[in-house]
């Protein structure tokens, strides 16, 4: 096995074995608390510009296979094992996870301290690092994470969008007609609407407010998304004027640009939340949900004006915005993924909610 190092830009250093593709990756260190799902981990376009440190120690141990990816490819920049299997045993297995790092030309390691990278992210915040399979001097690496771009500011968005519109599941018919904006959408959010009876057409991020009202949609999606909401002015001027002619509902970086759009603002959080187990307060049921989360950035709820837009959901672990909902119109969003893959169902009638609103307004 051939040598590998993880280095952080506040000088740490991680010696370990190369298990991926050879050759060096920077982004933004971050760390995922889910024990399954590596898989759509690595596929899923929220990652894009980030190295992800899997708290978990073994991964790989049920392979990959064509069915459980979550976009067309890998978008994240690298990643980071305590120890990575490569004697898959599934009857669903059609490579080792190694296996397919290399095929898409993926930087990873393992034999790392998975526990203190997440202790000091934990304690320092998220932060610029590099793994290299090719430079081996650790001061050079140090100053290769340094010199890597800031998340805060960047859009990665541009990278991971389609260019054109498509139908999802062209053939399947359905109640409701969906325009989903393509910020970086994960493939089960159009399975799940898909089986809730809506023919779903996906359109670019760059889409204008008349692109999306000349496919006639019921109701209009925002994606989830890799980056910085604050950085994307463009998607603001199509999300207002569609606000009030459609209902709208966004999951994740979708939440984040609809509040850009209320007038509101967002922050970078320290280090995130990612991972399939994080506690969120229905403010309206009362009820606590666990959540899949992937985000490194939040709304400020000091920035919303309290009397068109509803916080209805918060994050018990830090308090953090994790819902809103317009006060009078039919347009909600929510932080974390109800999707979830990986993750539990706990918060799915978020899509029948969304239906309900398309069914209120065609119905009038």
């Amino acid at each position: 096995m051939q040598k590998a190092i993880l280095a952080l830009e506040e000088g740490s250093v991680f010696e370990g074995r190369a298990v991926g593709a050879r050759g060096e990756a920077t982004g933004e260190l971050v760390f995922n608390t889910s024990m399954t799902g590596y898989q759509e981990i690595l596929t899923d376009p929220s990652y894009a510009g980030q190295i992800v440190t899997m708290t978990y120690p073994l991964i790989g141990n049920y392979g990959v296979n064509d069915e459980d990816v979550e976009s067309r490819r890998p978008f994240v920049e690298g990643f980071v094992m305590r120890e990575c299997c490569f004697e898959p045993s599934n009857y669903r297995c059609t490579k080792s996870l190694t296996e397919y790092l290399i095929a898409h030309n993926i930087v990873a390691i393992d034999g790392v301290d998975t526990r203190t990278v997440t202790l000091l992210i934990r304690t320092k915040g998220a932060m610029k690092a590099v793994i290299s399979t090719v430079d081996f001097d650790h001061e050079s690496l140090v100053q290769k994470a340094v010199a890597s771009p800031d998340m805060a500011g960047s859009d990665y968005v541009k990278h991971v969008a389609v260019d054109r519109p498509y139908e999802w599941n062209p053939s399947t018919g359905g109640r409701s007609r969906v325009v989903a904006m393509d910020y970086g959408i994960k493939y089960n959010i159009l399975r799940l609407l898909a089986e809730k009876g809506c023919r779903v057409v996906v359109m670019p991020a760059t889409a204008s407010a008349d692109d999306v009202l000349d496919q006639d949609p019921d109701g209009v999606f925002l994606s989830n998304g890799p980056g910085d909401p604050a950085a994307l002015p463009y998607v603001y001027p199509t999300i207002q004027a569609l606000i009030g002619k459609r209902p709208i509902f966004g999951i994740c970086l979708g939440h984040q640009v609809l509040a850009h759009a209320l007038g509101g603002n967002t922050y970078k959080l320290k280090f995130g939340h990612r991972g399939g187990n994080q506690p969120v307060l229905n403010k309206t049921t009362g009820r606590v949900e666990i959540t899949a989360q992937n985000h490194g950035f939040a709304v400020d709820p000091e920035s919303l004006d309290t009397g068109a837009v509803h916080v209805t959901h918060v994050n018990l672990n830090d308090n953090s915005v994790e819902g809103l909902e317009h006060a009078e119109l039919p347009v909600f969003s929510v932080q974390y993924h109800p999707e979830a893959s990986p993750g539990p169902h706990d918060s799915r009638y978020n899509f029948d909610h969304f239906i309900e609103n398309m069914e209120r307004c065609k119905a009038k």
